[in-house]
């Protein structure tokens, strides 16, 4: 048997764009993990499951990383050598590396945003409520979460409208002119819902209507915002009332589909529709692109259209991850030291075999 290492296995949208993310987004992380916790071998498990990532961060030897990617690829009902093909694998010094730029900002399909530093923390503290962290995740998280800090408020890395409900406004703003007089439906209340609804919101969207799969949240954040709300399940016949339907569902398939549009659109056919489909999986069928007068933009377009807006912030990457780098650096030394006065020994960073920690089991 191998030694333990510290290890990240996964996928991101720098190999794999919305279609394939859509199949490997997990709907269950609780299922998933209830397959691990036979896994000989894996020592520490954390998840970071977002719209634009799933990736494992663990402790455990060369035969229960296989195992950690052979469920979730059985799970998925994604073929291992596809996954191969796509997957990101690191070790050691690198994940930590890895991780300090994924909170950071810096990994992220719109540089420097800052959603993402909630979720690292969400999926951490989802870890530790498994009981499936120890003294090496632990340890890489927390510094994480400091040297996201120190580079966030130290350099220009976060600066301007670094989000995706800004860029969706921004592109709203684009294509209208002014929002003062379009009429904007936000589908989903969530975290992602509620921001992108203040957004439009505070750029000078008046009328705005809200609709959740939850009616009494729908009512609480229109509430907050001053807007109207508008039945979840009656949301088809009255899209063509809407400028801008925002759609951010957690739904496990799409909400909002062709022949719906359609219909709508025969009662505007002078008005174009922008539909903003900010959910994974998709909320809206692919093919209402192809209707007239209808504009449909998912996650992978905005990325795209927020790249303009990059050059301000792409000298601050290389001054973001020398600072980063020194601290994983330093990380990874405190990590080797605490290895080896366990006795085990222990590689040179970003080698193979690679670490070892005490921890729970997942």
């Amino acid at each position: 048997m191998s030694q333990p290492r510290l290890f990240l296995i996964g996928a991101t949208h720098q190999n794999a764009p919305v279609e394939v993310r859509e199949r490997l987004a997990l709907a269950s992380e609780e299922a998933l993990r209830a397959d691990l916790s036979r896994v000989p071998g894996l020592h520490e498990l954390a998840v970071l499951n977002t719209c634009n990532r799933v990736e494992f961060y663990g402790v455990a030897d060369d035969a229960a990383v296989e195992a950690v990617q052979a469920a979730y690829c059985e799970r998925q009902r994604f073929e291992r050598a596809e996954f191969e093909r796509i997957r990101l694998r690191l070790t050691g010094r690198d994940v930590a590396q890895h991780l300090f730029e994924v909170a950071s900002g810096l990994d992220s399909q719109l540089l420097g945003e800052t959603e993402i530093f909630g979720q690292v923390k969400d999926a951490y503290a989802a870890a530790q409520g498994f009981g499936s962290t120890g003294a090496v995740l632990n340890r890489v998280f927390q510094k994480a979460f400091q040297a996201a800090k120190h580079v966030r408020s130290t350099t220009a890395i976060s600066s301007g409208r670094v989000s995706v409900a800004n860029v969706a406004v921004d592109l709203a703003i684009n294509i209208f002119g002014t929002l003062s007089s379009a009429r904007v439906l936000v589908l989903g209340t969530g975290e992602i819902g509620e921001g992108t609804a203040k957004a439009f919101r505070s750029r000078g969207a008046a009328d705005l209507a809200v609709a959740g799969r939850t009616p009494a949240h729908a009512v609480d954040v229109a509430t907050r915002l001053g807007a109207s709300t508008v039945h979840f399940d009656e949301k088809d016949s009255h899209i063509g009332h809407y400028d801008i339907v925002v759609c951010s569902t957690a739904a496990p398939s799409t909400v909002l589909g062709r022949h719906a549009v359609a219909a709508a659109m025969r009662g505007r056919p002078a008005r174009p529709l922008l539909l903003i489909d900010l959910a994974l999986p998709r909320d809206v069928e692919p093919t209402v692109a192809d209707l007239q007068n209808v504009f449909l933009y998912n996650l992978d377009d905005l990325a795209r259209l927020a790249e303009r807006s990059r050059v301000a912030r792409e000298a601050e990457i290389a001054r973001c991850r020398e600072i980063l780098a020194e601290r994983a650096e330093s990380l990874w030394n405190r990590v080797r030291d605490q290895l080896e006065a366990l006795g085990k020994p222990v590689s040179a960073p970003g080698r193979e075999p690679g670490e070892a920690g005490q921890a729970t089991a997942p």
